[in-house]
C-alpha cells in the first residue's frame, strides 16, 4: 500500500509540473477510499476479514459549455481514473487494480462549490481468483480480469485559486460479466477524500440561449451477439444473440421514454436443463421473447438506457423469474447507424454482455 501510494504521489507531482497543452482545462487528483465489503452471500461475510484501503489518481478534464449539451448538464466533466483497493482478505480474495474511464455531472455548482454524481466503467485485474485446488472458498471471482463499475456521490469545495478538496461516498462492483465461473463477483462501499490540483490553463464557461427541443419519434431496429457461461463450472463459452424493434419518444434535452419487443436465443439452454432433474429439452426452448419499457439518459449522440422487461409468447426455460432488465450504453455514430454495449440480468443476477448494432431513424 506505501508503494502504491508514493507511486501515484510521485506520478501526480510529475505530471503536474510538465509542460503541455492537453492540460488546459483539467485536474490532476489523487484520493484515498475506506471501506467494506456489501456481501450478497454469508460466505463471502464471513471470508471479508479487514476493511478496505484504496488510492488513486484521476485525469479529469472540464467542458465550457461549446454545445447545449454541455449547459444543460451544467458544464460536466470527464476523465480516466487508475484505481488499487484492498478486497478485505488479501490469501482469498487478493487485491485489485483497475483503470476506467468516467462521467461526471453536477446536481449544482456554484463558484467555490458543488455537488456532483459520477458514473464509471472499465476493466480491473485481480491477482487472485478461484482455483478448485489453490483458492477453493473464492466463489465470488472466477478470472484474473473483469469489468469495474464505480458510482460516486461527492461534494466538492476550493481550497485555493488551484487546489479543490472532495469527499462523498462512492459504490463500486467487480465480475467477469458471467465470461468465467463463479462470477458472485465483489461489491464495495467507500468513503473517499482527496485533493486535485489545476494543471493547465483554466478557462471561463460560456453561456448562451438554448434552443428549444422539437418532439421526435424515434424508430429503431438492432441485432445484438453475445456470450456466457453455464453455472456449472464449464469453460465452454455459448452463442447468445437478441433482435429488438424499439419506439422512443423524445420530447425532453435529456430525458427519452420509449418500449419495444425482444427476441432472445440463448445456445446454453440444452446444457443447463441437462443438470436439472425432471427437465426435457426442444429446440424451441433456446428463444425467449418479451416486451419492455426503457428510460433514456442522453448526453448529444451517447446515452445509457434502463429497460425493465417481461417475458411474453416464449417463455425463457432457465430463469422463474417473468421479468428481465436491461442496462445499455449507445452511441448514434451517424444520423440512423447505433452500436450498443449490453448487459442483460434477472434482477440482481448478471446473465450475459451483448454488442448491438442497429439501424433508427427519426418521424
Amino acid at each position: 500500500m506505501r508503494s502504491a501510494l508514493v507511486f501515484i504521489f510521485s506520478l501526480w507531482l510529475t505530471v503536474s509540473f510538465s509542460q503541455s497543452t492537453w492540460k488546459n482545462n483539467s485536474y490532476l487528483m489523487v484520493k484515498w477510499n475506506q471501506g467494506w465489503l456489501i456481501p450478497e452471500y454469508s460466505n463471502i461475510s464471513y471470508l471479508s476479514q479487514s476493511t478496505l484501503k484504496s488510492a488513486e489518481i484521476t485525469w479529469l478534464k472540464r467542458t465550457l459549455g461549446k454545445t447545449p449539451t454541455e449547459q444543460l448538464y451544467r458544464y460536466p466533466e470527464y476523465g480516466f481514473t487508475l484505481f488499487y483497493s484492498s478486497l478485505g482478505n488479501r490469501k482469498v480474495f487478493g487485491q485489485e487494480l483497475a483503470l476506467y474511464p468516467f462521467f461526471r455531472t453536477y446536481f449544482f455548482r456554484r463558484k467555490s462549490c458543488a455537488f456532483y454524481h459520477q458514473f464509471g466503467f472499465g476493466f480491473g485485474y485481480t491477482n487472485r481468483r478461484f482455483d478448485i485446488e489453490s483458492n477453493p472458498t473464492n466463489i465470488a471471482v472466477g478470472s484474473h480480469f473483469n469489468m469495474h463499475f464505480d458510482y460516486q456521490l461527492g461534494y466538492k469545495f476550493n481550497l485555493s485559486t488551484k487546489l479543490q478538496a472532495e469527499t462523498g461516498v462512492r459504490f463500486s462492483h467487480f465480475s467477469n460479466a458471467n465470461m468465467a465461473e463463479p462470477n458472485l463477483g465483489l461489491n464495495m462501499l467507500y468513503l473517499h477524500a482527496g485533493i486535485a490540483k489545476s494543471i493547465g490553463k483554466q478557462e471561463d464557461f460560456i453561456r448562451s440561449e438554448i434552443p428549444k427541443l422539437r418532439p421526435s419519434h424515434e424508430f429503431a431496429f438492432i441485432y445484438a451477439v453475445g456470450g456466457k457461461h453455464t453455472r456449472a463450472l464449464q469453460s465452454t463459452i455459448y452463442f447468445t444473440s437478441s433482435l429488438s424493434a424499439e419506439y422512443t419518444y423524445r420530447a425532453l434535452h435529456r430525458f427519452f421514454f420509449g418500449t419495444g419487443i425482444d427476441l432472445f436465443y440463448d445456445s446454453s439452454t440444452k446444457t443447463e436443463l441437462s443438470v436439472k432433474p425432471n427437465s426435457t429439452f426442444q429446440p424451441r426452448d433456446n428463444f425467449s421473447s418479451g416486451i419492455h419499457l426503457s428510460q433514456e439518459i442522453a448526453y448529444g449522440n451517447f446515452s445509457f438506457i434502463l429497460q425493465e422487461g417481461w417475458y411474453l409468447g416464449l417463455r425463457n426455460r432457465l430463469h422463474p423469474s417473468k421479468m428481465y432488465n436491461r442496462g445499455i450504453i449507445r452511441w448514434r455514430c451517424t444520423p440512423n447507424f447505433l452500436v450498443h454495449i449490453t448487459m442483460k440480468s434477472h434482477l440482481h443476477i448478471l446473465d450475459y454482455p451483448e454488442l448491438g448494432f442497429g439501424y433508427y431513424f427519426k418521424r
